[in-house]
């Protein structure tokens, strides 16, 4: 038994914030933000909405395309670091929104690895026989926890979802082949967001020190980021008897195009091989390799057979790679 997608939806708000409102905002400039990320713009969800209102929508989505009935969903399983609330999930929320009442499900904090950990999470509930539709969502609100005076941050980060539905198949030809997830705890300085949880509650201070908005070393981070991305990717496909000339497509995080650009050389992939969008959205954490797949899939750049890569790298650090075989015309 193997598990394949066969739904594919996204969602991003209206609002449009781009290098040139940002110039406004803080210390920067177009070229600057183009050199160094290659965003041009990013898409920023209002105040009174939260995550699963993204969450939602991307899978209605699917929902509507497919004529499914929201009923047979069995589970859900958001990926994201920006829940509407610390309790309960994003998961019920976005059950309540859909009215998904035979549903169960949960939240799944990996970062912007989130969409990759809660995939193969999902795969293995079908593949188990236990469930027959697992809806997958991947999604963030990052406005909700940027200091637009850092420049170093609020350049990078948008809001947007993504969602793909997996079902069972006989045919083993098709699904998701393979993963590779790591973590390295140790890497937790170097991107978090320090204030919310446990460790510092919410405060006079820990606002005042804007401890509840996210911190980036954007040089550690980069640097394994390539590291780690173009290993796991690399590995797999060597398990798997590929070469990069076998993958139809790449669709990495999206998370700087310098990233993307050194993964994809690394890797001996071809241009036409690479799914890129992050200059219309950034870097919407769980969100963005969701968004681009379902992007890819309604633009026809992937048709059933085409062997599929996909590949993140996030806080944690954690990091992780996973192949699947497309099962949609």
């Amino acid at each position: 038994m193997r598990a394949i997608i066969t739904g594919a939806g996204h969602f991003v708000p209206e609002q449009r914030l781009t290098n040139a409102d940002l110039e406004q905002m803080v210390d920067t400039d177009d070229e600057w933000i183009m050199s160094r990320t290659g965003i041009r713009e990013r898409r920023i969800l209002e105040k009174n909405k939260g995550l699963s209102y993204m969450a939602a929508k991307a899978a209605q989505m699917i929902l509507d395309e497919s004529g499914l009935s929201a009923d047979e969903i069995d589970v859900i399983i958001v990926a994201t670091s920006t829940p509407d609330m610390m309790i309960p999930s994003a998961a019920a929320l976005v059950q309540e929104k859909l009215n998904a009442a035979n549903c169960w499900g949960f939240d799944l904090n990996a970062g912007c690895t989130g969409f990759i950990y809660a995939l193969a999470t999902g795969s293995q509930f079908i593949e188990a026989g236990k469930y027959r539709k697992v809806m997958v969502i991947g999604g963030d609100k990052m406005s909700s926890i940027l200091n637009y005076g850092d420049r170093n941050t609020c350049v990078i980060f948008g809001d947007g979802a993504g969602a793909v539905l997996l079902e069972p198949s006989e045919d083993e030809t098709l699904g998701i082949r393979d993963f590779i997830l790591r973590m390295d705890g140790s890497g937790h300085s170097y991107l978090n967001v320090p204030a919310g949880g446990s460790l510092f509650p919410a405060s006079y201070e820990t606002v005042e020190k804007k401890m509840h908005c996210i911190f980036q070393d954007g040089k550690t981070v980069f640097k394994n980021a390539v590291t780690g991305m173009a290993e796991v990717s690399a590995k797999l496909l060597e398990r798997n008897n590929l070469r990069g000339k076998d993958i139809k497509l790449l669709i990495p995080h999206q998370a700087n195009i310098r990233i993307i650009d050194s993964v994809a050389k690394k890797l001996g992939l071809e241009p036409e091989q690479i799914m890129v969008n992050i200059q219309n959205y950034g870097n919407t954490t769980a969100g963005t390799i969701p968004l681009a797949m379902s992007e890819a899939y309604h633009k026809k750049m992937m048709f059933r057979g085409d062997r599929i890569l996909v590949s993140a790298f996030g806080a944690g650090f954690t990091w992780g790679s996973l192949l699947l075989v497309w099962a949609m015309d």
